[in-house]
């Protein structure tokens, strides 16, 4: 069982250290279900008080709190921002993959850097590129000439197509496929012409990926997802896409083909953007947005109808679809009224 002593994620952390520096922290949990052994954190003060009623040995908190606990506890400035980091260094999930797997195919020209490890049945195409202590875990697929980034992992049954650049240090989740065909024909008198695609996707550094996202790679010129980009679960990048340094981008989010969306974005979740327009830096767009224009200001823009009760959003829509009709029997008044007073 992994064990610390609080002293030492005091000093990990840079936090101030309150009460017994020797008491040995074995893992993290929420304040309701921690015990004796576990940590955990204080970010919101209208918790403050279930903390007469924590059994965890030791809790994250801001010195404002401190007075509400009588056990130990490190006092940060952000106990959010800290917990994150807690939870990092308390991390027990297991690693996708360990020394290479004998059922795994890997072409004699691909190089491996050192301390790779690569799962059962992962298959590693001609000319593919590894570096240090990259993760490939079982049922991956890297297609020719793609270059994987040292540290980085994958996990189970991922597919990365072929001439594929991915940066250092990103962690993929499982059923992600990256490189595919991007949604590309020519209409010929009816009939669906296909257009190779022949660009690439490009992902930089410290980038994270949900499990079942796609990337399609470029037409022309490449998809790219810049450095500390974080997307979520079954999220769709189309072709050409553009995503600027470290915007967010939440589950189930669609984007169309052509679109470059600027730095330190958050895209909240079932939001569809349309393509061939850019979106500029620090641009909040808030769940189920529909975007379909540009967006050149940073701010937070919304869209849609919140839940409502069933009746209150029929007699919603009910007024929306008579809007022409009432728009017109506003102007047939408003005219009237202008005749009577001139």
């Amino acid at each position: 069982m992994f064990s610390i002593r609080l002293e030492q994620l005091a000093k990990q952390l840079d936090a101030e250290l309150h009460g017994d520096g020797n008491v040995i922290i074995t893992g993290i949990a929420s304040m309701k279900s921690a015990v004796s052994g576990q940590i955990t954190f204080l970010s919101d003060k209208k918790l403050q008080s279930n903390l007469s009623t924590c059994k965890a040995s030791a809790v994250v908190m801001t010195r404002e709190s401190v007075e509400h606990w009588g056990g130990a506890a490190l006092i940060v400035k952000n106990p959010y921002l800290a917990y994150a980091k807690l939870a990092q260094i308390l991390d027990t999930t297991p690693t996708p993959a360990k020394d290479i797997a004998p059922t795994a195919v890997i072409d004699s020209t691909a190089q491996l850097g050192c301390n790779i490890s690569i799962g059962a049945n992962a298959v590693i195409e001609s000319g593919v590129v590894l570096g240090d202590n990259c993760v490939i875990g079982a049922g991956c697929f890297i297609g020719k000439n793609t270059t994987i980034g040292a540290g980085t992992k994958l996990w189970a049954n991922i597919s990365i197509y072929h001439n594929c650049i991915i940066g250092e240090n990103c962690l993929i989740q499982s059923g992600t496929v990256i490189g595919a065909d991007g949604f590309g024909y020519a209409n010929d008198k009816g009939k669906w012409i296909k257009i190779p695609q022949l660009g690439r996707v490009v992902i930089g550094n410290n980038v994270e990926i949900g499990a079942s996202t796609t990337i399609d790679r470029g037409a022309l010129d490449d998809t790219v997802i810049g450095n500390g980009v974080i997307i979520d679960n079954q999220c769709q990048i189309a072709h050409n896409d553009i995503i600027g340094d470290h915007t967010a981008v939440a589950g189930g989010v669609i984007m169309a083909g052509s679109l470059t969306i600027g730095r330190h974005c958050l895209i909240g979740g079932a939001s569809v953007i349309n393509g061939h327009m850019e979106i500029c830096d620090q641009v909040t767009v808030t769940g189920m947005g529909m975007v379909m224009r540009p967006i050149t200001q940073p701010g937070v823009y919304s869209s849609g109808i919140p839940l409502q009760e069933n009746k209150v959003w029929r007699k919603t829509a009910s007024l929306v679809l008579h809007i022409d009709e009432m728009n017109k029997r506003l102007k047939a008044l408003e005219k009237k009224q202008l005749n009577v007073s001139t």
